[in-house]
């Protein structure tokens, strides 16, 4: 990459407070730039190093009033932190090429209709009757099972592992060794104190413009669908579980486990390590705090609950001051 601030200034939409022939060639950490990158400055408590950084190119909200002298020229953004994000996708972007490729030592089957610009790795396994969308990629070692359906612009990092009948939209991202499709926990004791495997024949339905990190498993349902709303973005090593919905434009963060048949509203936030109970419906906006566990449902949109079990945060806060004082007595 190699971008003047002028250029800059026009993608994002900004102004140039500087030389606008300012140019860079990479990214850094604001208290690490040098000559030639480019950083941003978004929170208050690196203000710091606004006038130590040696970056050519700062990003800075449009209305950030200098109190010492700045050495980069400064890009003036409504919003330095989202346009910093925009940034990235516009690099990424321009390095993308789209263009058909099909792997030698890759197993497409006949019935399989791939679009237009697919690329194809090698050790990839695409099963009968699935249809792939254009320009979407598919790197090495991923099993996409029969009559599944992919739509364009996906990209399947290696290890990707898509179970027979999935449906993905448009726009999806699976990371290294997800799976998508598992059978669900599902299980029947018996008297003699076994347990019989309940079969799941449902499928997993993913949205539009998702991402899904390494080792996240989805499961298939038991009947219907586990569905995954549009815009939704879970991280690493998340389990959702049989007949789970979450609705669009959901984040969840790493480790955290959904067990079956919850209702996840839009909008919400599930920090790391969090654990939900089966069959409750969590409202939208709810942010869940780390480590937390839900037990029952959430009603109320916005919320912001803490703890184990899970409980509103001004009644979590009151609560642990009472029980950090009480240790702390004699």
């Amino acid at each position: 990459m190699k971008f003047t601030a002028a250029e800059l200034a026009k993608v994002l939409k900004g102004s140039v407070d500087g030389d606008p022939n300012a140019t860079v060639t990479s990214f850094a950490k604001i208290e690490s730039g040098k000559e030639g990158q480019l950083c941003f400055f978004a929170n208050p408590k690196y203000e710091q190093y606004v006038y130590t950084t040696r970056a050519s190119i700062l990003l800075v909200n449009k209305d950030f009033e200098p109190r010492d002298t700045v050495v980069p020229t400064m890009i003036r953004v409504e919003n330095a932190y989202a346009a910093i994000a925009e940034l990235l996708k516009y690099v990424s972007d321009q390095k993308k090429s789209y263009r058909r490729h099909r792997g030698l030592r890759s197993h497409i089957a006949c019935s399989a209709r791939i679009g237009k610009k697919v690329y194809v790795g090698d050790f990839t396994h695409i099963g009968r009757n699935c249809l792939i969308g254009e320009c979407t990629r598919i790197y090495e070692n991923v099993y996409i099972g029969e009559g599944t359906v992919i739509g364009r612009k996906c990209i399947l990092y290696p290890g990707v592992r898509i179970y027979p009948g999935m449906v993905i939209g448009d726009n999806v991202i699976l990371h290294a060794n997800c799976v998508i499709g598992s059978d669900g926990f599902g299980n029947v004791p018996q008297e003699d104190g076994t347990w019989e495997k309940i079969e799941h024949l449902g499928k997993v339905i993913i949205g539009n413009n998702v991402e899904i990190g390494a080792n996240t498993t989805i499961d298939r349902a038991e009947m219907e669908a586990t569905v995954i709303g549009n815009g939704v973005k879970i991280d690493n090593l998340c389990q959702i579980a049989h007949n789970v919905q979450i609705g669009d434009n959901t984040v969840m963060a790493a480790q955290c486990g959904i067990a079956g048949s919850t209702k996840i509203g839009k909008n919400c936030i599930l920090a790391g390590q969090v654990g939900i109970v089966g069959h409750v419906t969590i409202a939208d906006g709810t942010t869940i705090c780390a480590q937390a566990g839900v037990i029952g449902n959430i009603r109320k949109s916005g919320q912001v609950v803490f703890g184990s079990p899970a409980i509103d945060r001004q009644l979590f806060l009151k609560s642990y001051a009472l029980f950090k004082k009480a240790g702390e007595e004699k």
